[in-house]
């Protein structure tokens, strides 16, 4: 209901977040890592503050009156007995519980490398340091593409299907409109997963060396970022699965999964320990791909036997076309041949002409993309560009 008063208080708190950490590094450096703590302790601080001041104007307006809004008064929002009414809702405590037991168990399976880190000391505090700036560049991805497109497609989903129904019980139109926007999102990931590893094994070098120089490109940063390249890819196609699956669980369906959550939590720590004493930060991220690839595992199982009695088949979006594979197979070699010829101790020259190389070789594939999927061109103009611009309007 408040998305417009979300995106200003957190824009308004990064801004002086951020402003808090420069003046603080700028003058006060011996200060170290405080500033850093100085400045979520501003974000937070910020935040709260904006909400606050927000809805002591808004609670009891005309504007709240229209929106039928529940609440009269800032005191409204704090805890309390209403009259009447038990001290405890069991259903919505029930249904809190669940929620609460999915995004423990998704904390694991998306920041227990962290706890394995700290707790277990696998790693030295200098290549602690690599593996979170490759994975904070390589999430970037993520946060900034995948994680908008999983928004905005789970409340489609969510809005034409009905929870918990199967297919025959709902309306054809509207399994159909799901189905094909299904299989186009899931083609739009892959694509877009495909072309983030192929070109990440080539330019890993590149970019960490652009970005923090000798230090990160000369260690083990490149072969963490090529491995975190691969990695992405399972993050994309995960994401989108998962959105669907939500969307389409019954309440007792998302607790059952709960517990191959739980599972898969306890699994990947033993890997992230496991595969971190074998191959170092590298094995955290194989950790995750396995992770990763057990969770879409058993989302295609639930998509596959959601769909199963119907004419439509959405897994087809996981099928590239065979020329947009050549090409992509061709770019790989080429690319790799690249940076063995020009990257990257040759001076700005030869790393431009790899840059350059890289630059036909997307051209070819995004011709590719452009000749033999011709739905998922139709679907990224028609419905996820006008989605997007809305959101961000």
């Amino acid at each position: 209901m408040f998305v417009q008063v979300k995106v200003i208080a957190e824009s308004l708190a990064m801004i002086a977040k951020c402003s808090v950490t420069v003046v603080l590094v700028v003058f006060a450096p011996d200060w170290g890592l405080y500033i850093f703590s100085a400045g979520q302790l501003v974000y937070t601080g910020f935040l709260v503050l904006c909400y606050v001041v927000y809805f002591i104007r808004f609670l009891g307006s005309k504007e709240a009156a229209k929106k039928t809004f529940p609440l009269q008064h800032i005191r409204d929002l704090l805890p309390s007995r209403a009259d009447g009414e038990p001290l405890v809702d069991w259903t919505v405590a029930r249904l809190t519980w669940s929620f609460f037991k999915q995004s423990f168990l998704k904390q694991i399976l998306t920041e227990g490398e962290r706890y394995v880190m700290t707790f277990m000391n696998v790693l030295s505090f200098g290549d602690q340091g690599i593996y979170d700036i490759v994975n904070n560049l390589g999430s970037m991805v993520a946060r900034f593409i995948f994680l908008p497109i999983e928004e905005s497609f789970y409340i489609f989903f969510a809005k034409v299907l009905e929870r918990g129904r199967d297919v025959e019980s709902q309306k054809k139109e509207d399994v159909a409109i799901a189905a094909e926007v299904l299989e186009c999102l899931l083609k739009l990931v892959l694509v877009i997963g495909l072309i983030i590893a192929v070109f990440g094994y080539a330019y890993s070098y590149l970019a960490l060396d652009l970005y923090g120089g000798a230090m990160l490109s000369s260690g083990s940063g490149p072969g963490l970022l090529r491995c975190y390249s691969c990695y992405v890819l399972l993050l994309a196609v995960n994401g989108v699965t998962e959105c669907f699956v939500f969307a389409a669980m019954s309440q007792q369906e998302v607790d059952k999964y709960n517990l191959v959550m739980l599972a898969l939590s306890m699994s990947f720590l033993l890997l992230s320990y496991m595969l971190t004493w074998w191959a170092g930060g590298i094995g955290f991220i194989l950790a995750n791909c396995l992770n990763m690839a057990l969770r879409i595992s058993h989302s295609l199982l639930y998509i596959h036997r959601y769909f199963q009695s119907s004419q439509w088949k959405p897994l087809r979006g996981l099928l590239p076309s065979p020329l947009l594979l050549v090409v992509l197979i061709i770019s790989a070699g080429v690319t790799a041949g690249s940076e063995a010829v020009f990257c990257c101790d040759g001076g700005w020259l030869f790393r431009m002409a790899h840059i350059g190389v890289g630059g036909v070789c997307l051209l070819f594939v995004l011709v590719a993309v452009l000749l033999t999927e011709t739905q998922l061109v139709q679907f990224v103009r028609t419905q996820l560009l006008p989605r997007y611009r809305k959101k961000h309007t």
